[in-house]
């Protein structure tokens, strides 16, 4: 039988083990909050640095940069000297919506009103309208009464390949007329570029800068290659007038200069108007020479 003192013992070695095994316990709990609180500190950090490299805590929110509405393409005017430097438009917060008036007067009779259609053509818009700014177009001839039914203008040089020190692309041009399946004639289709239509024209084709047309008559190729900016809204009976005056030798053996100079006398734009453009076909109005 076993003494009173090796009871004891027992008692207190059974005690002991006990409080070792909830010592261990607590320890294990302590690492265990240790480590989700080191975790959450670490996550909280790297979550505070993204928002701080992201601009989470500038006193001032970053803007965005706005996006360029029209690129425009330097051009060298040592290697053309029929170029001419106005600078050039800006490049963004250009209207893209709506129309702007263009009134042209020549020494033969006018004014020749358009509207410059902003939503189709912005760019081209944006670069008649900066030129006219500038008086850009003031006492310029146009040089030259197209075979396609047009006349030519916006060169100060009068040689077809002046303008000013930049350039752009097209943006609005004409789907090329849609070919007959069958071998029937194809049925009627509107002109590419109905009479009273404006269009640019650059030299080389895709690289605008000043010159426009104006058609006298329907065009309608098989491949369109120019940039419609507007319609002629009033004045068409002048641009008839300038059409149908005889042309000569332009020096490089095409009959396409106007015998009579066509000067235009004034070229300005009017401030962006928010109606859509006009659908209806260019209207007539008359001269006042």
């Amino acid at each position: 039988m076993a003494s009173s003192r090796d009871r004891q013992r027992k008692l207190a070695r059974a005690k002991l083990d006990r409080q070792l095994a909830r010592r261990a316990a607590a320890a294990k709990r302590r690492r265990q909050i240790q480590a989700g609180v080191g975790a959450a500190v670490v996550l909280a950090l790297i979550v505070a640095g993204s928002a701080w490299a992201l601009g989470a805590f500038d006193s001032e929110p970053k803007k965005q940069a706005a996006e360029d509405t029209c690129l425009w393409t330097p051009q060298d005017a040592t290697a053309n000297t029929n170029l001419k430097d106005v600078s050039t438009p800006a490049t963004t917060g250009l209207p893209t919506s709506g129309t702007r008036a263009m009134t042209i007067t020549t020494n033969q009779g006018g004014p020749i009103t358009a509207d410059l259609d902003l939503a189709a053509a912005p760019c081209g818009a944006a670069s008649i309208s900066f030129l006219a700014g500038k008086s850009f177009y003031d006492n310029t001839k146009c040089h030259e009464i197209t075979t396609e039914g047009a006349l030519r203008c916006g060169d100060p040089s009068g040689s077809g390949i002046g303008g000013p020190t930049y350039s752009f692309y097209d943006e609005n041009v004409p789907t090329a007329p849609e070919a007959s399946p069958s071998a029937s004639p194809a049925p009627a289709q509107a002109p590419a570029y109905p009479k009273g239509t404006v269009a640019m024209i650059g030299n080389p084709p895709g690289s605008n800068g000043s010159q426009f047309l104006i058609f006298f008559k329907d065009f309608n190729p098989a491949k369109p290659a120019y940039t419609v900016v507007g319609k002629v809204t009033g004045g068409l009976d002048v641009v008839d007038k300038l059409g149908a005056l005889p042309t000569v030798d332009n020096g490089s053996g095409a009959k396409v200069k106007p015998k009579t100079d066509v000067v235009i006398q004034s070229l300005t734009v009017g401030e962006p108007n928010a109606a859509p453009a006009a659908t209806s076909a260019p209207a007539a109005s008359p001269s006042a020479g």
